[in-house]
């Protein structure tokens, strides 16, 4: 089968990381690589074999013609490079969070559906191997309907240190770690209720929230749902980034997803533990072992709807559902009262 020629928008840290994967998951080529610093560009294109150089992202769209494009800037460069895929009819995966304002993210999904073009959005938490198994038993059915469920979150990594414009955000720990935590919860219990939040920010050094505290109503079943959120680099006994924790209720028994990557499934007939550790890439960062190692089969995923062969689980319009819950947790926590969400 020929390989989808590709370009990415982006030359930062994740940009190193995604095009890793890519090269993983077999099926495309790179062939352009887009960036607002030329001299940046030149080196992400010189360090990882990338043919072409650009920067000027039209140009590169008229020149290349690319089959799709891999949106991997800042927040900020989301909307006005999407909207510039969508003029000229070519694919795009954007990262989360999709755009800046609900606003904005509307009129990206608008501007490819009014055109008829793939719109996806990079969402890897629910690819991940320990929350991928727990999405698999939930859908199965072992424990049941449930009706109680918590994720947790919490770390004192320095989160920082390889994003430092994640610093300057107003809006933050919602916006790129709920952004996963919320996706993942709607795989797992479908689409919110209600939802009330509180935020707090507890670094002089860090604009924006960096803990948050949600609880929703989920899905038919009015699953109860909390998410637990924080890089407040408080003290623990056991740290366990990038890993998400879980728990899940049901009238069959209980699912716990526990540190090291273990899953934890009790029904009348005991507890079975089994191990779902993430694959090991050597273009991976250990400390972002679980994440990073979801990229790979959350592209396979897009790669096949861009070749035809079904739908994305995460599409522009679906994720769009992930977005609004973020806004409508940010509206909460301003008003300080349980928010109704009728998304």
């Amino acid at each position: 089968m020929k390989p989808l020629r590709f370009a990415i928008f982006g030359a930062g840290f994740w940009a190193r990381v995604q095009l890793a994967a890519w090269r993983e998951v077999g099926g495309t080529e790179c062939v352009a690589v887009y960036n607002r610093s030329r001299d940046r560009a030149e080196a992400f294109a010189r360090d990882l074999g990338v043919p072409a150089v650009h920067d000027d992202p039209e140009t590169l769209l008229r020149e290349v013609r690319p089959d799709f494009v891999d949106n991997i800037t800042e927040i900020g460069g989301h909307k006005p490079l999407s909207l510039l895929c969508a003029r000229h009819r070519v694919p795009c995966i954007v990262q989360k969070p999709m755009a800046a304002t609900l606003q904005d993210a509307r009129r990206m999904v608008e501007a490819f559906a009014k055109t008829g073009t793939p719109f996806l959005v990079h969402e890897n938490w629910r690819w991940q191997a320990p929350m991928r198994a727990l999405v698999e038993t939930l859908r199965a059915g072992t424990i049941g309907t449930p009706f109680r469920a918590r994720f947790t979150m919490v770390s004192g990594f320095d989160v920082w240190a390889n994003q430092p414009a994640l610093r300057g955000l107003e809006r933050f720990i919602l916006m790129d770690l709920g952004t996963h935590l919320l996706d993942t919860a709607r795989a797992c219990f479908g689409e919110a209720r209600s939802l009330y939040c509180q935020l707090h920010r507890t670094l002089p050094d860090v604009k924006g929230d960096n803990v948050a505290t949600l609880l929703l109503s989920m899905g038919k079943a009015r699953t109860s749902v909390a998410v637990e959120l924080g890089y407040a680099r408080t003290p623990l006994e056991r740290e366990a980034f990038p890993q998400t924790l879980a728990f899940v209720e049901g009238p069959l028994g209980s699912i716990q997803v526990a540190d090291d990557y273990r899953l934890h499934v009790t029904t009348r007939e005991g507890t079975v533990v089994r191990r779902h550790a993430p694959p090991r890439h050597d273009w991976a960062d250990p400390r972002y072992e679980v994440a990073q190692a979801s990229l790979v089969p959350c592209l396979r995923d897009l790669l096949g709807a861009l070749r035809g062969e079904g739908p994305a689980e995460t599409t522009g319009a679906d994720n769009l559902k992930t977005l609004e819950l973020v806004f409508a947790a940010y509206d909460s926590a301003r008003k300080d009262r349980v928010e109704r969400f009728h998304p």
